[in-house]
């Protein structure tokens, strides 16, 4: 083996290809093509002397040498990220790339215009990000950084509170005129609600607190559901039905009238989260960002309060 034919890029290569135990979702993630990955896997495997993967044309699945390199991988890749972060330190200049996830309608509305500024103002940064309607496993996905809403957090993982937020029940006037107002927790199951099945929220399942008392679950149903809360939102608003949303959504219909809120003793704690794996706990880039987040947070939310 010469070690001068081995390159750290390869073995980010190769790292991602375990994570996603493929080749097309290592491309993917990488933004390489499947057949550029392949070539870097053989050219890693010709130069460590073994092979990394066992192929099929279903899946692949690495070997126990690949293991073992994988293992190694992950703390010279690890080694070198800290040196960066290290001079990034130094420098006060944070640089390299940056993998942030988040969910639709938060990611696309708050989140990436706040990166938008954050590369902005510190250009040696590159942000790539991301937005799905899932709960997100950072570590075995590959990202550095996910902005949650929600209280569904991973013990291995750092959370860093942005944002006080909760969830609130909504309707447009129009659609309570028709229905009449719930006066009772019980009643929405007799009424046509909007279920969002959207990364932590259990779907048609309403968990909600009464102040500071006891949790009340509650089985909602209607003619409209969807797994997007713009739409479900959006739905509210043309009288639809009654919708779950955080108050930093439906803060704005609320002001011009659009939405009234419903049993408003009833809310679901939802509060914003940077949350990011325990590797990086001294990244420099991380930090930057994490920090630049809960500043225009903080801003935006004496909007929502």
């Amino acid at each position: 083996m010469n070690n001068n034919d081995i390159e750290n890029s390869d073995l980010r290569v190769f790292a991602a290809v375990v994570r996603k135990a493929s080749f097309a979702g290592a491309a993917a993630e990488l933004g390489m093509s499947p057949a550029y990955v392949s070539k870097r896997i053989a050219v890693l495997e010709t130069a460590l002397g073994v092979r990394l993967f066992h192929r099929s044309t279903r899946r692949v699945v690495v070997s126990a040498d690949g293991e073992q390199v994988y293992a190694r991988a992950l703390t010279i890749l690890s080694s070198l990220d800290s040196l960066f972060d290290e001079v990034a330190e130094r420098q006060g200049v944070p640089r390299g790339q940056l993998r942030v996830s988040s969910s639709f309608g938060f990611g696309r509305n708050v989140v990436a215009p706040a990166i938008a500024q954050l590369v902005a103002a510190h250009p040696a940064l590159q942000v790539r990000f991301e937005v799905l309607d899932r709960l997100v496993d950072i570590v075995a996905e590959g990202f550095d950084l996910d902005i949650r809403v929600g209280e569904d957090i991973e013990p291995n993982l750092i959370a860093r509170k942005l944002m006080s937020n909760h969830r609130i029940l909504c309707a447009a006037p129009a659609y309570l005129d028709r229905r009449g107002t719930p006066r009772a927790v019980a009643e929405l199951s007799g009424h046509d609600c909007l279920p969002i099945k959207e990364r932590d929220l259990p779907f048609g399942v309403w968990k909600l607190r009464h102040g500071a008392g006891e949790d009340v679950v509650v089985k909602v149903t209607g003619p409209l559901s969807t797994n997007h809360g713009e739409i479900a939102l959006q739905w509210a608003v043309a009288g639809a039905g009654i919708v779950l949303r955080s108050l930093w959504d439906a803060q704005p219909h609320l002001d011009r009238g659009e939405l009234v809120q419903i049993l408003p003793g009833y809310t679901q704690e939802a509060n914003v989260w940077a949350v990011y794996p325990q590797r990086l706990a001294s990244s420099a880039k991380v930090r930057v960002c994490v920090d630049f987040l809960e500043r225009h947070l903080a801003c935006d939310n004496h909007c929502f309060s």
